[in-house]
């Protein structure tokens, strides 16, 4: 059985090492210190700071797991390694031109967990990205949307 490698920048898997970080050395101790202070108060069957605490300790806990398989399978791409062609490849960043409108937009092709669209930052596996990758500045690409089909023209590819 082979390990699905998932891609991602070096800046994602940076974020994700400062936020498992963070969570074993700042959050873990925190919801420790609150359930020790709520088992303190005595019942434990009706005192709603003990089991908000162990709600809250397994969530952490359950993000650490995630945050340690991610990374343990992540293929971290870094895109300044990449050969400068002109082509949409995972890690560049793509200005488009809508077709339809003339509004531009700015996206750079990153992994899943990374994603943000507000920031600029498109998920590999959407339609738009999956769209572009391997297409190169001036080709025009129709993406299926909920909305409908839309066109973009690649205005420039860089890295």
């Amino acid at each position: 059985m082979s390990i699905k490698r998932t891609p991602m920048t070096l800046r994602g898997a940076e974020a994700l090492r400062i936020e498992l970080k963070r969570l074993k050395s700042e959050d873990r101790p925190n919801v420790i210190k609150a359930i020790a202070e709520a088992r303190s108060h005595g019942d434990l069957s009706e005192n709603a700071e003990y089991h908000a605490a162990r709600e809250q300790q397994g969530f952490i806990e359950g993000r650490i797991k995630e945050i340690e398989a991610k990374l343990s399978t992540a293929e971290i791409i870094d895109p300044s390694t990449l050969p400068a062609n002109g082509k949409v490849l995972f890690g560049t960043t793509v200005e488009l031109e809508d077709q339809d409108g003339g509004a531009k937009v700015v996206y750079q092709i990153v992994g899943e967990d990374e994603a943000d669209i507000r920031q600029g930052r498109l998920s590999v596996t959407s339609p738009i990205a999956r769209a572009l990758v391997g297409k190169s500045e001036g080709d025009v690409v129709d993406v299926a949307a909920p909305g409908g089909v839309h066109s973009y023209e690649i205005v420039t590819v860089r890295l």
